[in-house]
């Protein structure tokens, strides 16, 4: 079987993260499957898959691109949202199936081009059941939900006690995520912050990650004695271990597979009732959650969680019980059901 995976964003997010992981796994239980992967002539994804040797990489700066180098395969799986119009195209040219992931929980429009678009494909993938419903108020096609799966790491022990060293006697709160607070939250976190910066001085706020809002977030909290900057880290993995308590107060998020990667870390979660997190995130037992956009509620919960160290504990037993169904090679084996699904 040949795979055709398409993934034409700019940069390097959880998409682009599960992409890869997909292709490592693909490739490690299936060796006899041959994979290529369209993407950007600058994306990071070529060097994350520089070691699997039987990955082929085709460039394409757009939809338009790439087809013809690519050729014809059994399947096309589109990644995001201009590989979709890219697999389109492909289906058109080669008569190629493809099918579709969907890994944002921000509704689709209703537009005529959307509707062909996803309307044409054989399946359409969701990690979440959010997204699953919105998908399936689109297209009539089959919605199996996919979860995103969590990153195979060996984290750096040294690391980990380097950053703990330096906020020695303090109860770090971390938050990993692109500078986007508009789909981040990042502004609840800073407010929840300030809520507590003059009776809990104790608590440190580390916040890692890069993008549009980092110059105007770093500006607002520039009198914060509580909040830190860590910017973005290519070994973020072993960083999370150093945290007491992780917080996620995304405004709206499609899974969010970073949550993954800090139950496998052993760090328990406070995060918002949002989009597919509650997938993930089940209240008071794999995690605590609190409504969106309320930073009174995020501060509150963090100083619950203080408090009481024997519910972090709880809460970590119970996000680490059921990681197996996350692991990378669960995510492609139900992948390749489905390619083989459609192909035959």
């Amino acid at each position: 079987m040949h795979i055709i995976h398409a993934n034409l964003a700019k940069g390097f997010r959880g998409g682009e993260r599960q992409t890869v992981l997909l292709i490592e796994a693909l490739g490690e239980l299936y060796p006899t499957v041959s994979q290529t992967l369209v993407c950007r002539p600058d994306s990071p994804m070529r060097e994350e898959l520089a070691k699997v040797a039987s990955v082929r990489i085709v460039s394409a700066k757009h939809q338009l691109w790439g087809h013809h180098v690519t050729g014809n395969a059994d399947i096309v799986h589109a990644h995001e949202a201009k590989a979709v119009h890219w697999a389109w195209l492909h289906r058109t040219l080669y008569k190629t199936p493809y099918i579709i992931t969907r890994r944002v929980d921000t509704p689709i429009k209703r537009k005529r081009t959307n509707l062909m678009f996803y309307g044409k494909a054989d399946c359409c993938v969701a990690i979440s059941n959010v997204i699953a419903t919105e998908l399936s108020a689109l297209t009539r096609v089959p919605i199996p939900v996919i979860p995103s799966a969590l990153t195979p790491s060996a984290p750096s022990a040294d690391t980990a006690a380097s950053l703990r060293s330096q906020y020695a006697k303090r109860f770090i709160v971390g938050h990993i995520g692109a500078l986007v607070d508009k789909h981040k939250g990042q502004r609840v976190l800073l407010e929840a912050a300030k809520l507590m910066e003059k009776d809990y001085p104790d608590i440190v706020f580390l916040l890692f990650g890069q993008g549009d809002d980092e110059a105007s977030l770093r500006k607002e909290s520039e009198q914060s004695t509580n909040v830190n900057w860590m910017g973005f880290k290519t070994n973020i993995l072993d960083y999370i271990s150093a945290f007491d308590l992780f917080a996620f107060p995304s405004r709206n998020e499609g899974l969010g597979s970073i949550l993954l990667d800090v139950m496998n870390a052993k760090v328990p979660i406070i995060a918002s009732d949002v989009g597919g997190i509650p997938d993930i995130v089940k209240h008071q037992k794999t995690g605590l959650l609190i409504p969106a956009n309320d930073a009174s509620a995020l501060a509150k919960g963090i100083i619950y969680l203080k408090e009481n160290s024997a519910l972090r504990q709880h809460l970590v037993q119970g996000a680490t019980k059921h990681l197996d169904r996350y692991d990378p090679r669960s995510m492609a084996d139900s992948y390749n059901q489905l390619y083989q699904a459609i192909v035959s």
